[in-house]
């Protein structure tokens, strides 16, 4: 409301001193006609400033706001995936007993274009994420991820990834399956059932990850060659990559 107030006397204060100025004039050059003339004048071209300020300069504006907000928002997702996300992503797609029928979804290379890339996305969104979780160590996630509690909580907290519905949903899923595994002491008396739970946690981060992975390396691709390049020597999904430069 306080708001509203000051917008309205702001412009009224604008329109007094425009009719002040007008006044002010007249009373100087005893000229009412020339003032018409000019105020009609700066009246009928009144549209085209609007549109030319609104529909132009302000969608150049937004467009390269947009496109800072961006550059920031991949800074802040490619740094979760070098703190934690590839380590995740190694640790839950070993675990993955059927992860060979879309390996080659995320083998990356030089020569995918937006339109392999687009047909990775396809057969990943239609993709049954399911881990054995017997054969991961939770004690050492949990240890993980304890250790990077701190740094989640600042991501959650960053006003860019407001805007990143998918990362901030990743990130909401990663910290809720932190506290899952955080809450409970011993792992060896976990009935069944809360197992069960525990591993649709780790699902659900799991195809997250992979989704918002595979969008930033599109990204990179398109943006960062270099850092496209140490994307595909760091595969999560390749255990074979190599990390030097060898050709």
């Amino acid at each position: 409301m306080k708001d509203r107030s000051w917008i309205i006397a702001f412009a009224l204060s604008l329109i007094f001193a425009s009719g002040l100025l007008y006044a002010l004039h007249i009373q100087i050059f005893h000229d009412l006609h020339h003032v018409g003339i000019f105020f009609l004048h700066e009246l009928a071209f009144l549209p085209l400033e609007v549109l030319i300020v609104t529909l132009i300069l302000h969608r150049l504006l937004e467009y390269r706001e947009r496109k800072n907000r961006l550059e920031k928002m991949n800074m802040v997702i490619g740094t979760f995936y070098s703190r934690v996300g590839r380590r995740l992503i190694r640790c839950f797609s070993r675990a993955d007993p059927n992860i060979g029928t879309v390996k080659s979804d995320v083998m990356l290379s030089d020569a995918w274009t937006d339109e392999r890339f687009g047909e990775a996305l396809r057969d990943l969104g239609r993709y049954d994420y399911r881990v054995a979780i017997c054969t991961i160590d939770l004690e050492a996630l949990r240890a993980f991820l304890m250790e990077q509690e701190d740094f989640l909580v600042r991501l959650l907290e960053n006003p860019v990834l407001l805007e990143h519905e998918e990362f901030t949903g990743l990130l909401q899923a990663t910290f809720h399956m932190t506290e899952e595994l955080t809450h409970r002491k011993d792992f060896g008396v976990c009935p069944p059932p809360d197992i069960s739970h525990l591993e649709g946690d780790i699902n659900r981060v799991y195809g997250m990850l992979i989704i918002v992975w595979i969008r930033y390396m599109q990204y990179l691709k398109k943006n960062y060659p270099y850092l496209f390049s140490l994307a595909m020597r760091t595969n999560p999904f390749d255990e074979a990559a190599p990390v030097m430069v060898l050709e």
